[in-house]
């Protein structure tokens, strides 16, 4: 008798042991599983896309507030390359253009030499065509003509950097206004609560800092392109002088201008 409730024992500590490794079992399924899907989860969140990195900074920021400052960063972008793609039309070979000017002047004369101009693409083609229009009436007449025609040239290829400079100046104004709106809405939000909390004041702080990070990126961007673009321009400002004078010694060793 003894003997068999010694064997019901453990026959019942066998089970009892039986069951709780059972249990830790199932206890410990969901906290691999879990631990499996955070793990699966990470690297979703590290493979995001630079595009959909921005799209969530745009989202987090406050459409509001980041949608002016995206819009200064297209126009300013649209400007800037029309303004690039106008100037790299604008470039010239201006010493191939003067030898062309000079072998029309021995073979045809002005006549012949306008023909070239009037056939060539650029201010400094046009300011040619203005002061070989005017070598009949004699050297102070061609000077005055290119000079003039000169600033007419230089407001075209201005024309649109007055827009470029108000987008960089505007971004981060627009940037500094959703901060202050953003701070505005963290106080607001202490002083609803009645109690200073991370949790409080994180969606305001939030919109607050990234929306300035968004106009700095647009002023930073817009005064790059700003800078090449009047580099540029001042670099065909000085063709175009230099080319005046070197159409002046043409016309001067060609005796086809007099002094009146």
């Amino acid at each position: 008798m003894k003997k068999q409730l010694a064997i019901l024992a453990f026959v019942g500590v066998l089970a009892s042991s039986t069951l709780f490794a059972q249990d830790d079992s199932n206890a410990s399924a969901p906290s691999a599983s879990t631990s499996v899907t955070q793990a699966a989860s990470e690297p979703e969140a590290e493979d995001m896309s630079f595009h959909e990195v921005l799209k969530d900074w745009f989202i987090q920021g406050g459409p509001t507030f980041m949608t002016p400052v995206l819009i200064c960063l297209i126009l300013g972008l649209a400007f800037s390359i029309e303004r690039i793609i106008t100037l790299n039309l604008a470039t010239t070979n201006t010493r191939k253009l003067l030898g062309q000017i000079e072998d029309a002047l021995s073979k045809g004369g002005v006549n012949a030499a306008l023909e070239v101009t009037r056939n060539t693409r650029g201010p400094v083609a046009s300011i040619f065509t203005q002061g070989l229009m005017r070598y009949s009436e004699g050297i102070d007449m061609v000077e005055k003509s290119i000079v003039s025609y000169g600033g007419v040239e230089m407001g075209k290829l201005e024309r649109g950097l007055i827009w470029i400079s108000l987008f960089i100046s505007l971004g981060p104004m627009l940037g500094f206004f959703g901060t202050v709106v953003g701070m505005v809405q963290a106080f607001a939000a202490i002083e609803a609560a009645g109690d200073i909390s991370p949790n409080i004041v994180a969606q305001g702080m939030k919109v607050a800092l990234i929306t300035t990070v968004g106009g700095l990126v647009v002023g930073m961007v817009l005064q790059v392109f700003y800078n090449y673009l009047v580099s540029k321009i001042d670099s065909l400002v000085n063709t175009m002088e230099d080319a005046s004078i070197s159409l002046v010694d043409l016309l001067v060793r060609h005796k086809l201008v007099s002094h009146k």
